[in-house]
């Protein structure tokens, strides 16, 4: 498990599409001190105050997480960055972007991965926080529903189940164990729909930067993109790194077990929101007591930090 803070090294440029937007976004990201947190802020538009990277700050969305801060800005999609951030143990940030979207990339993690450990992470000089959870919760929607079950374990583990009643992908199952540890597992899972559902989702105004490039389209028995899956299981994969991205809003490494079937955006957010009603269902544990607690107010990217080896 991953115990001191991180942030990376150098700025590090990200430019692409929107998924649904189809804007073309730049997302810089920024190394930012320790006990900053995770932090976007968007640079086209005047007197904007930084949005936390917090389900506190969730809005609902179709098709993705949106965040917003109190003056209404808001950034969308930013599951598939998170679960980056989270699987790299980067815990200080803050994200520039130039646009309400980040840039969806190949539709999977894998890119924000590559180009943050190709261009280093630095290992920071104060331990993180440990969120011990201590009581079963489960979110049901109809069939759907979403489970923590707290456990021994220093790890977080999920367990998901994806079933269609269509000829491609039926029903898929996959366990992962140690997700921090075995992010690879997933990391280049790539988001997907259904041909048929393409015109609704069209007649949302969404999925306006769409394309094979970055998506996986199913038509009846077989998928539409030419290099075909990466790999068997892509669609349950893809809906726990999903997951992840999304558990990450939570501001801390989550131990224990997910079980989850069908589930969602959605389901997830509204998971950590009843986690986070009563501060009877949880401890905070500091592993280094000599940190100070205090919030910071202002963004510093000055510190006192290790490179990590």
């Amino acid at each position: 498990m991953i115990e001191e803070q991180i942030t990376i090294k150098k700025k590090i440029v990200f430019s692409g599409l929107g998924l649904h937007t189809g804007l073309e976004i730049k997302a810089t990201l920024v190394p930012s001190a320790v006990n900053t947190g995770i932090f976007f802020v968007r640079t086209d538009l005047k007197k904007t105050i930084p949005i936390k990277a917090s389900w506190k700050y969730t809005i609902r969305a179709n098709l993705c997480t949106k965040i917003s801060n109190k003056e209404g800005h808001t950034v969308s999609t930013v599951e598939h960055l998170m679960f980056a951030l989270y699987s790299l143990g980067i815990t200080n940030l803050l994200i520039e972007i130039n646009g309400p979207e980040v840039p969806i990339m190949d539709g999977s993690a894998k890119i924000f991965i590559d180009e943050l450990l190709k261009n280093g992470l630095i290992k920071q000089n104060q331990k993180i926080k440990k969120l011990k959870i201590l009581n079963s919760f489960q979110i049901n929607n109809g069939k759907k529903f979403i489970k923590y079950e707290p456990n021994n374990k220093n790890f977080l583990e999920i367990d998901y189940t994806l079933e269609y009643n269509d000829q491609f992908i039926k029903k898929q199952k996959y366990l992962l164990k140690d997700a921090q540890k075995n992010f690879l597992n997933v990391f280049n899972c790539r988001t997907f729909c259904h041909q048929e559902d393409l015109e609704k989702i069209f007649s949302m105004g969404l999925a306006k930067g769409g394309s094979l490039d970055n998506a996986i389209v199913i038509s009846g028995k077989k998928i539409l993109n030419q290099g075909g899956l990466r790999c068997e299981d892509e669609f349950v994969k893809h809906k726990i790194l999903d997951c992840i991205g999304d558990l990450y809003l939570s501001g801390f490494f989550i131990q224990g077990k997910i079980i989850c079937k069908q589930g969602g955006h959605e389901l997830t957010l509204d998971l950590l929101s009843k986690i986070f009603e009563s501060e009877k269902n949880y401890v905070i544990v500091n592993l280094d007591s000599s940190i100070n607690h205090s919030k910071s107010k202002n963004f510093s990217y000055r510190s006192s930090v290790e490179t990590i080896i």
